[in-house]
């Protein structure tokens, strides 16, 4: 289950364009708290510390306790949007989390055992699809990560979701279709060589063509001759 953090933030008083331009220039950036059928809440983070938890590389499928002052509120982040030049934060949003709510988000993938993946051994490499799955999970069982086993599989060989263990009450939300996350790829060398091998064959087959076709040709050739010394 994912473990609540802590977030520290400010309540902005102002929201629009402009109020959102100043907080930027503090060095903070803006947010907005939404859901619950509550009103918004307009707040600010300090720029570093949205940095670093950006950094980990969990910060849509974690859970937050907001702390704004007044009041603690429980939050998962939805979306970030980022300055299309400098790749910056430049704004959050955070969805509001209820008691008994089911929301969808996207939990990282985790792949065990790869030192008994015989496809691995043989030079085969692990070709990840999806780097994390979308997932309708308890808003109080989301959980940290998904594995996936490799133990036993070859070359050729796919992890699809429906290999992978999921906690109690945690379906993918796609739900037509057992999809890959991962396979085990062919090393570019064995793919050179069956193509090598390959277009041997029909170089043997092309040859065996000819052949026939000259061998028939001969008596044909030798029937007119003979018909003519009669």
């Amino acid at each position: 289950m994912s473990k609540v953090e802590p977030l520290v933030a400010s309540i902005r008083d102002r929201a629009g364009k402009g109020a959102a331009r100043a907080t930027r220039r503090e060095g903070h950036v803006p947010a907005v708290i939404y859901g619950g059928k509550q009103d918004p809440v307009s707040i600010a983070i300090e720029g570093r510390e949205l940095n670093r938890k950006l950094a980990t590389g969990k910060f849509l499928s974690t859970l937050y306790m907001v702390d704004a002052g007044k009041e603690k509120i429980r939050v998962i982040p939805r979306d970030v949007q980022y300055h299309p030049v400098t790749d910056a934060p430049m704004h959050v949003d955070f969805l509001r989390l209820v008691e008994g709510a089911v929301i969808s988000v996207e939990v990282p993938m985790i792949f065990l055992n790869e030192e008994e993946c015989p496809g691995l051994a043989r030079g085969g490499t692990l070709n990840v699809v999806r780097h994390t799955v979308e997932v309708n999970a308890p808003v109080d069982a989301i959980p940290d990560h998904l594995e996936a086993d490799l133990t036993g599989m070859d070359i050729g060989d796919g992890v699809h979701i429906s290999i992978v263990k999921l906690p109690e009450g945690v379906t993918p939300t796609i739900t037509d279709r057992d999809f890959t996350i991962a396979t085990i790829a062919a090393p570019s060398a064995l793919l050179s060589e069956e193509a090598e091998a390959e277009a041997a064959e029909g170089e043997e087959g092309e040859e065996g063509v000819e052949g026939e076709e000259g061998e028939e040709g001969a008596t044909e050739d030798g029937g007119s001759d003979d018909k003519k010394e009669d």
